[in-house]
């Protein structure tokens, strides 16, 4: 394996007027490619912080941060969000679909975005909601589905660029105890075709589906271990 992602001595603060708030305090992180990563920890622990900078939607206050052989600590927002686009697709806890879309349209949005003519948005949709088992409610928008079709519409939509990581945050955080089950199925199908994905979560029973959990206290990393026994036994996603 090689490495995806790999952060060197990031500190975050934010600022109160003149007051410094300093929320990360020196993570140093390496994560393999197809690596299935939790991350964990208490409220104020960081963790959301870090999931912000992992994704390119923050950038630390100093550090270096390589993602897929890309530099991204010092990058503009403008550079930033091409960075996202290509390389992270998101899955967010609550779902952030358009409401008058229909689940194609949503999953075909970050085509759109990514300048791809309208018969490949349509097909590549298509073939990723079919991967989710949603080819039956393409045309269907998001009042029309349950919460676990929505998320799983959300998976697609993550998936549809082929994207390098697959990061999750609180992916089960809105969805009963079945329908979480089925959701962290379906992303351990996707880490298991090949995906790194990295979850962000506080619960423990959902952590167990990751291979390597990363607990975060007070800013810094507390404790990184490998999951000998993770609950997802997925061996393909079809």
């Amino acid at each position: 394996m090689s490495v995806i992602i790999q952060l060197e001595q990031i500190f975050k603060s934010y600022y109160l007027g003149k007051q410094e708030l300093p929320v990360l305090k020196g993570i140093n992180l390496e994560i393999q490619r197809n690596e299935y990563v939790a991350l964990m920890g208490p409220s104020g622990s960081g963790k959301s912080t870090l999931m912000n900078i992992l994704g390119c939607l923050d950038s630390p206050t100093r550090g270096k941060y390589v993602l897929n052989g890309n530099d991204v600590s010092r990058m503009d927002d403008n550079d930033l969000a091409g960075i996202r686009n290509k390389e992270i697709g998101f899955v967010f806890q609550q779902f952030n679909l358009l409401p008058r879309l229909t689940a194609e349209e949503n999953v075909a949005l970050p085509l759109l975005y990514a300048g791809v003519g309208k018969k490949e948005r349509k097909e590549r949709a298509a073939e990723v909601l079919a991967k989710v088992k949603l080819e039956d409610r393409m045309h269907h928008k998001p009042n029309e589905l349950s919460g676990g079709q929505c998320q799983r519409v959300a998976i697609a939509r993550a998936l549809v660029n082929n994207p390098s990581i697959i990061l999750g945050d609180e992916p089960t955080g809105n969805l009963d105890s079945k329908t979480s089950y089925e959701i962290m199925e379906i992303l351990g199908g996707i880490h298991a075709d090949g995906n790194t994905v990295i979850i962000v979560t506080h619960e423990d029973d959902i952590s167990k589906y990751a291979h390597r959990v990363i607990r975060l206290r007070d800013g810094i990393i507390e404790n990184d271990e490998v999951n000998t026994h993770p609950t997802s036994t997925i061996t393909s996603f079809v």
